[in-house]
């Protein structure tokens, strides 16, 4: 692998674009370079000062531990706080510490490989124990192991934690990807950048990073054995660049690009109050897609016309117990609350893929993209279910909630998704409490088994939401984060196209409203085609609403409904992109962003 020298400037390395802007600040690795342990045979001499190491660690780390907790408490809440109970527990527990100063006095090894050899066969115990309930927390404990024995070894060797949660001031994360748990515990206002390994423009960091309107790169392949920590980095979002220890020469070059950015930004700006409709009088919807609560603030802030996905999964991530159903509904209330005259469509939990909470009792799968995930876990669960659907309910008394079932394959699958809803609902009605009658219910058009029977699907929904990310992956086989078969993962495919139109088509022969949620929504050079496909609406990360009204108020809809039947007919992506550059003038922020290249 290449490796930058020291006192080595402007070192590029090309990666895919996933969120526009630039950004420029110090490397920090998460979890991307694990410390290397040697086995060490120790003399006898040695050993008490390695006893006495091994002691330090175990102290610094304890109070690592205690003041996260204490941090998550006052930021967060006591209850999330405890959750850090376990990895104190652990430090006191006779089957690491103990055991491993017992080792090595017997084995005269170094103490990081004594507890790394530990670890494992601790960690084996736990997969392999008959016992119900260890079974059941197998994987939150195994976690907790790996997470202290981390900390341990990177205190006994000096190396910074990598952990997520204790990213300094102005960082940019460099790690090979990040999951939704890793994510939650990131303290946001400390992060200005994220570049990774592998990943798509549809990977979880990407769409977090425009959810956050932080720049990011993906699919670097090697920007982890590139980068030191503490490096200085600029990230391009925009170009999909990154320029690690950049000279002072190309630091003004992108400082004066992060200026024009900003006047872009502020023209943007300005359109927060305008309606989203074409110069011939089509009136379309432009909402947000939000993972929090807190979210709403910046959907508000950037003219969104309400949520147009509120992914309730994120509730579930990065804790020990499930959500109560009051906690759920507090939530929810906020939400629809705050959206208000707006609506606010909620999907229900969509965990699974790249989202898991080890509480469900899911088994490790091959391929989890094809697994038990959406409202296939959900119906496998139906008591969690149905308690994510009673907090819902509650909550629409308050707003305007729509109910969207996620991953849906096929009618029966949404026929048995609105019998529990009905349930919950005459179970609420028994007990008197108040919700909306009238509430809507749609779906998520994500597989192409629902896109081929949409005709049949729209007769059982009050709307349908296309979520692109998904649809693409599944109808091209193309793993959506993998940067080998990127290529493939094309919003542009004939076949793509085609299922969109279908979809639209059969919505509205049943009269029901049809929008798009998934990231290809978000790209202003596709808005015009997209219009003229026949959506009613988009819901995109709240940073690009502006963008996608200033597309669609610089467009006639009857040019964009013959560009749609120009493309349709396009036997080739390559073709249709030609096609969309050549009729398309609309100005995005791409053309604004200084080329140093």
């Amino acid at each position: 692998m290449e490796r930058i020298t020291l006192g080595q400037t402007n070192k590029e390395v090309q990666g895919v674009p996933a969120s526009p802007g630039i950004t420029i600040g110090k490397a920090y690795l998460v979890g991307s370079r694990d410390v290397r342990i040697k086995k060490i045979r120790i003399s006898e001499a040695l050993v008490e000062k390695e006893l006495t190491r091994l002691q330090v660690a175990v102290d610094a780390t304890r109070k690592e531990i205690e003041t996260i907790k204490q941090r998550v408490a006052q930021e967060v809440g006591f209850s999330e706080a405890e959750i850090f109970n376990a990895y104190l527990h652990i430090l006191q527990d006779p089957l690491l510490i103990q055991a491993a100063m017992e080792q090595i006095r017997n084995s005269r090894h170094n103490a990081e490989y004594v507890l790394q050899e530990l670890a494992s066969n601790l960690v084996k115990q736990f997969m392999d124990s008959s016992e119900e309930y260890l079974q059941e927390r197998a994987a939150d404990i195994n976690a907790d192991i790996n997470d202290v024995v981390a900390r341990l070894i990177r205190n006994l060797t000096g190396q910074p934690t990598g952990l997520l949660s204790d990213a300094g001031n102005d960082v940019i994360v460099v790690a090979n990807d990040l999951t939704p748990s890793q994510t939650t515990t990131m303290r946001r206002e400390r992060v200005i950048g994220f570049t990774t390994d592998i990943g798509g423009k549809t990977s979880h960091v990407a769409i977090m990073a425009r959810s956050l309107e932080l720049p990011a790169v993906v699919g670097l392949k090697n920007i982890t054995t590139v980068v030191q920590n503490g490096d200085l980095l600029i990230v391009n979002g925009t170009s999909g660049k990154v320029i690690i220890n950049p000279d002072a020469k190309m630091l003004g070059q992108y400082r004066l690009a992060q200026q024009r950015m900003e006047e872009w930004n502020r023209k943007l700006k300005k359109l927060k109050g305008v309606t989203a409709v074409t110069k011939d009088g089509y009136r379309l919807t432009v909402a947000a897609n939000i993972e929090l609560p807190e979210d709403v603030r910046q959907a508000r802030k950037y003219g969104s016309e309400g949520i147009g996905l509120f992914r309730t999964e994120f509730i579930y991530l990065n804790r020990r117990d499930l959500p109560s159903e009051e906690e759920q509904f507090e939530a929810y209330k906020i939400v629809a609350h705050q959206s208000l005259p707006y609506a606010t469509i909620i999907r229900t939990v969509d965990l699974g893929g790249d989202k898991f909470f080890s509480r469900l009792g899911t088994t490790t799968e091959m391929n989890p993209f094809l697994g038990l995930r959406g409202i296939r876990l959900c119906l496998a669960h139906p008591d969690i279910f149905k308690q994510q659907l009673r907090a819902i309910l509650r909550a629409s008394h308050f707003g305007k909630i729509k109910i969207m079932f996620p991953m849906i394959a096929g009618v029966e699958e949404m026929r048995q998704a609105k019998a529990l809803l009905k349930e919950t609902q005459k179970e609420l009605s028994r007990r008197r409490i108040s919700y909306d009658r009238n509430l809507e219910v749609g779906l998520m058009i994500e597989l192409p088994s629902a896109a081929l029977t949409a005709d049949i699907l729209a007769r059982e929904a009050n709307f349908f939401s296309i979520g692109t990310n998904d649809l693409i992956q599944y109808t091209m086989a193309a793993d959506r984060v993998n940067e080998k078969v990127a290529y493939l993962y094309n919003p542009l495919h004939p076949a793509v196209l085609r299922l969109i139109r279908q979809i639209v088509q059969a919505a509205h022969n049943e009269r029901i409203w049809v929008g798009m949620c998934g990231e290809m929504a978000a790209d202003p050079f596709l808005t015009p085609l997209l219009v003229g496909l026949g959506l009613d609406g988009f819901s995109t990360g709240p940073s690009f609403v502006p963008q996608v009204k200033k597309s669609i108020r610089e467009v006639h809809f009857t040019e964009c409904r013959e560009l749609a039947e120009k493309a349709l007919a396009c036997t080739t992506s390559e073709d249709i992109e030609e096609l969309v550059k050549t009729q398309v003038r609309t100005e995005v922020l791409n053309e604004q962003i200084i080329k140093t290249d």
